[in-house]
């Protein structure tokens, strides 16, 4: 057995009763775990129970079938809070009657060559009280040799172009990791709903490309990101970080809001400029006989409803982003960039400077020896 396979047996044994029936969790407050609320009063789920192998997985799904739905949440553990919203988003859209499958499972194949496996925190007992109280109506917990009985898949599904970019051409072959375990693990919760962070906005577009292009019948939910109160997007890696680095890893943030507050700014001078008829040719003509007049602020003011008329502030928000990244470079411990990105999400290409519509503005960086992603969805000429 493994050392993976180790330990979610002795945990799923400290975890669960003995005795003839299924692996059913210990203690009534996990038997009865409040969800959430309907009429101020708590909707108590059937048992809440531990799956430890596929036969089990199948049977909770085949005795739940009905009349309520299906919604699995996909985690590798180590659950915290932005895990918990998650798990709740998916008990308020199948309702009490629904089944919330919580799938918790390190999945080797998403781990590159010097990455962090066996350095993954795994933490079952602390996740199925998190998970139940959640909402959750059963937590799928298998060994790597119950996923991959067989040794490592030789089918896999392959992420495409979408997958080399960014984080793909950071993690070689991590997307085709994840890709092919979430397939499988949506076939069998078999779900009508699953949900996924926006954190890692990258992966949730592969997942929707994969189940269109797939036609998997399930609806992919993305559920916005959750933050600690100083901003650092909710992470299993953030137990990492020593006091210095956790300062440090906040320019992350700091950065994503400060290009936030640049496009605000820049789609107001945008509103300004498209209220003026003309507003290019006479805030430039006005810029001109203000620097004349030594007028330079307000020259200045002109000069930006002019360069806003045109359209374009793409770049400007990235080097909002990018100023307080490279502070953060000089700081200690230091920020090392990974990257920088401004992307569509329909294939995380990069925007040009005049592009309007949606976009995200992505960024990865290691402190220390903990590598951090984060992101913030910008929309370009909200406006017009």
């Amino acid at each position: 057995m493994t050392p993976s396979a180790r330990e979610s047996a002795q945990s799923a044994e400290r975890a669960t009763t003995a005795g003839p029936e299924r692996a059913t969790t210990a203690g009534p407050e996990r038997a009865t775990t409040a969800g959430p609320t309907e009429a101020g009063r708590p909707v108590r789920h059937e048992p809440a129970e531990l799956l430890p192998t596929v036969g089990d997985l199948r049977d909770a799904v085949a005795r739940w079938g009905a009349p309520g739905r299906t919604a699995v949440v996909m985690t590798m553990g180590a659950l915290h809070e932005g895990h918990a919203t998650l798990i709740r988003a998916a008990r308020e859209r199948v309702g009490a009657q629904g089944f919330v499958v919580v799938t918790v499972f390190v999945n080797p194949l998403q781990f590159g060559a010097g990455e962090d496996l066996d350095r993954y925190p795994r933490t079952l007992d602390a996740d199925l009280a998190l998970a139940f109280g959640a909402g959750a109506s059963a937590v799928f917990a298998p060994s790597v040799d119950e996923v991959y009985p067989g040794g490592e898949p030789q089918v896999r599904i392959t992420a495409g172009p979408m997958g080399e970019r960014l984080e793909g051409a950071s993690r070689p072959g991590h997307f085709d990791g994840m890709l092919t375990v979430v397939a499988k693990l949506l076939h069998l919760t078999s779900p009508d709903l699953a949900f996924f962070g926006q954190k890692d906005a990258q992966q949730l577009a592969l997942i929707r490309r994969m189940v269109r292009d797939l036609n998997f019948p399930v609806e992919v939910v993305g559920v916005e990101t959750v933050r600690e109160t100083d901003g650092l997007a909710l992470s299993s890696r953030n137990r990492y970080l020593s006091t210095g680095e956790r300062r440090t890893a906040l320019s992350l943030s700091r950065a994503l809001f400060a290009a936030r507050e640049r496009l605000a700014a820049q789609e107001a001078l945008r509103a300004r400029a498209a209220s003026l008829p003309g507003a290019q040719g006479r805030a430039e003509n006005r810029a001109e006989a203000l620097s004349r007049l030594g007028e330079a602020r307000a020259a200045a003011d002109a000069h930006a409803v002019a360069q806003a008329a045109e359209g374009g502030c793409a770049e400007a928000v990235r080097a909002a982003a990018r100023a307080v990244l490279e502070e953060a470079a000089k700081a200690e411990p230091p920020l090392t960039l990974d990257y920088l990105a401004l992307v569509d999400p329909a294939d995380f290409t990069e925007v040009a400077d005049g592009h309007d519509g949606e976009a995200i503005l992505a960024v990865a960086a290691r402190v220390g020896s903990t590598r951090l992603i984060d992101n913030v969805p910008l929309t370009f000429g909200a406006t017009k």
